[in-house]
């Protein structure tokens, strides 16, 4: 018995599925009507079917071993709401994918050659240390955060910020929102002039600046990316904060300093893996005063049902390798366990939809000099990964808490209002 790859695919999506497919073999699937989708290759389809789901997308279409004709390689939000959402929802069951055996016999099964972009798998990462390690971390971050600041000041805009912003309005840019953001964090911390503040995984040092140069404290970043550290540094001498602020290419656990008015952390927790939360936690006590506040603004599940299981599939291999994330119960008990009262927690998922698709529109506006400066298979990563965040915060797949805790003394001080108004 034998199987035309048109006819896999209508086993799997319907005759009806809102595409045209075409297959090397010839054959053809789907309704015939929206996009064009044509698979190449046989090294596409081994990568569809040794890798099924995302990451086997991604391989072929990263190859250009699944061409889908009129895509918008900087924004793919159409094209992954199609496989996430409409076709998604027309798989069978596992036990009706045995049919496909035919087809699998036909053109057989072989370990597929990566491309090139994409980062090793969890056993050949053991040469760059243990998972969290050190050594490994660093290594992580350098593949996510060092591509090219040309490339992020495209991508994000003038505010240089990779995280959740903070929409005060329909109407509101991206810029006005990372603003509003950056405020929102000073004023549930409380600063004022004369305070001293940590801000961990600082980035390009977009909190620093704000809160030096708006609530007047003096205050540290540390990141573990050398050109983000490069270029926040350089910012921060052009505007004059010299001696107020200063951004550090240093691992958040070599901080000696202490007794810090407040601790921001914004968007690091997602690098660390739960199971570390407690030490991480603990030590950000231990660099505050009593009575001073820590806000954790991260990404998280939508449960608390799976805490230290990675992130897997493209994410894992092309994104944010040995990133981790759990649910937002995990987070206030962990951090209630090292010593912190939990005050207050605020979900931002709907704002990182808008967010992503912001930078998405960013990246598609600047594609042809993305390309120039990062090379496409990095831009077309960039693509997939922001169009299917948006997709994910959009369907509550993930979301994004802030939450807000004080070190309170042995007295139960904690210098916390009564009824707290953050005033934005």
């Amino acid at each position: 018995m034998t199987m035309t790859i048109g006819q896999a695919f209508d086993r799997i999506y319907g005759a009806d599925a809102p595409v045209d497919f075409e297959a090397f073999d010839g054959s053809r699937g789907g309704s015939g009507q929206g996009m064009r989708i044509r698979l190449v290759s046989r090294e596409g389809l081994n990568y569809l079917l040794t890798a099924p789901g995302d990451l086997g997308l991604a391989r072929a279409y990263l190859t250009d071993q699944l061409v889908i004709d009129g895509v918008d390689e900087g924004d793919p939000y159409d094209l992954l709401r199609l496989f996430q959402v409409e076709l998604k929802t027309r798989r069978p069951n596992v036990g009706d994918l045995r049919e496909l055996v035919p087809l699998v016999r036909q053109y057989g099964l072989r370990v597929p050659e990566l491309p090139a972009i994409e980062t090793p798998g969890p056993l050949r990462r053991l040469a760059k240390g243990v998972r969290h390690g050190r050594s490994r971390d660093a290594e992580a971050i350098h593949h996510h955060y060092d591509v090219s600041n040309t490339f992020y000041e495209m991508l994000l805009g003038p505010s240089m910020a990779y995280t959740c912003a903070c929409y005060p309005s329909d109407d509101a840019t991206l810029e006005e929102a990372q603003a509003h953001k950056f405020d929102l964090v000073c004023r549930k911390l409380g600063l004022k002039p004369g305070m001293r503040l940590l801000d961990v995984g600082c980035g390009w040092g977009g909190m620093v600046r704000h809160a030096v140069e708006n609530y007047g404290v003096t205050a540290l970043g540390v990141t573990l990316s050398e050109q983000q550290a490069e270029w926040a540094q350089a910012m921060i001498a052009e505007r004059g904060l010299t001696g107020r602020a200063e951004v550090r290419f240093q691992d958040y656990r070599d901080v000696e300093e202490a007794g810090f008015d407040a601790v921001s952390s914004i968007g690091l927790t997602e690098h660390i893996g739960p199971e570390n939360y407690p030490e991480y936690f603990r030590f950000l006590r231990s660099r505050l005063r009593d009575r001073g506040r820590l806000l954790n603004h991260c990404i998280t599940r939508r449960d608390n049902r799976h805490p230290g299981i990675p992130v897997r599939g493209f994410i894992n291999r092309y994104v944010f390798p040995d990133g981790g994330l759990t649910g937002s119960g995990d987070i206030v008990r962990a951090m209630e366990d090292e010593g912190f009262e939990v005050h207050h927690q605020e979900n931002l998922r709907t704002h990182y939809a808008r967010t992503t698709r912001a930078w998405c529109k960013n990246l598609s506006a600047n594609w042809d000099k993305c390309v120039v400066e990062a090379g496409r298979p990095t831009a077309r990563v960039w693509g997939l990964y922001l169009a299917g965040s948006s997709l994910a915060f959009e369907r509550n797949e993930i979301q994004l808490h802030q939450v807000l805790a004080t070190r309170t003394d042995r007295g139960g001080g904690a210098d916390y209002p009564l009824r707290p108004d953050f005033g934005v």
